[in-house]
């Protein structure tokens, strides 16, 4: 793994405005009434609509807004060193792999339950990354080499029950973890999705055990009224 001064100069990116990718007019869309539409999903085709980090992913060739996330954080912790070998789990659409190759990383291998379109240069399995078979098609696509970074934008299908939300995204944070500490070589960082209200202690405990640093971030393309955060893991201590 290249260090720091060896890494490609980056463009920071900035946080988005409406002026920056003004909608028509300069004035907030409108969506359409539709027959047999819920006014829940009316309220989400509004927010994506007037979304400037959704227009700003088109015209950039992003998969998905989740984009500037993932170069947000990479701005502030130096995440993604040249020639780095990442896992991107829970990959589709696809999104943090074009990042991830856009910063450096000389290999990606995408994990997603879903199909993911193929990413030029990009190794994207479909499988169970918590499936000891995945496990060892991952490691097999790093050419029996280690990770230098394990990446989880997974949040799991919300309820509307905020106890029982959190209870699954956490336990998807705690099974990327330790998927991370099996492929993840010394030095290494783990980035996963989290809700607001902090880290359950187990997971936080036993990642500063295993890594240097934790810390907890929310960049600003994770919408102000969201309770999601990401929890930011640097530093492998390495296997015992």
């Amino acid at each position: 793994m290249a260090s720091d001064d060896e890494r490609p100069r980056r463009r920071r990116v900035k946080p988005a405005d409406a002026s920056a990718a003004p909608s028509k007019a300069g004035l907030t869309e409108r969506v359409k009434t539709a027959r047999g539409r819920k006014t829940a999903s009316t309220e989400w085709l509004k927010r994506q609509i007037n979304d400037p980090y959704v227009r700003r992913a088109k015209a950039q060739g992003y998969r998905a807004r989740s984009a500037f996330k993932l170069l947000e954080l990479d701005d502030q912790y130096g995440l993604i060193k040249k020639g780095a070998r990442v896992v991107d789990l829970g990959a589709a659409p696809g999104g943090w792999t074009q990042v991830a190759f856009e910063r450096g990383a000389s290999s990606v291998v995408g994990v997603d339950l879903l199909e993911t379109a193929p990413i030029a240069g990009a190794t994207l399995l479909v499988g169970d990354f918590t499936d000891e078979e995945t496990v060892e098609a991952v490691r097999a696509a790093l050419e029996g080499g280690e990770a230098d970074l394990v990446l989880s934008d997974m949040a799991a299908n919300t309820t509307g029950h905020r106890p029982t939300d959190h209870l699954r995204i956490m336990s998807l944070a705690e099974a990327g973890a330790h998927f991370a500490m099996e492929v993840l070589t010394p030095g290494g960082a783990y980035i996963a999705k989290v809700l607001k209200g902090g880290t359950e202690n187990t997971l936080l405990n036993e990642l500063k055990r295993a890594f240097k640093e934790v810390r907890h971030a929310k960049p600003p393309a994770s919408r102000a009224d969201s309770a999601e955060a990401y929890l930011v893991a640097q530093g492998f201590r390495g296997r015992a």
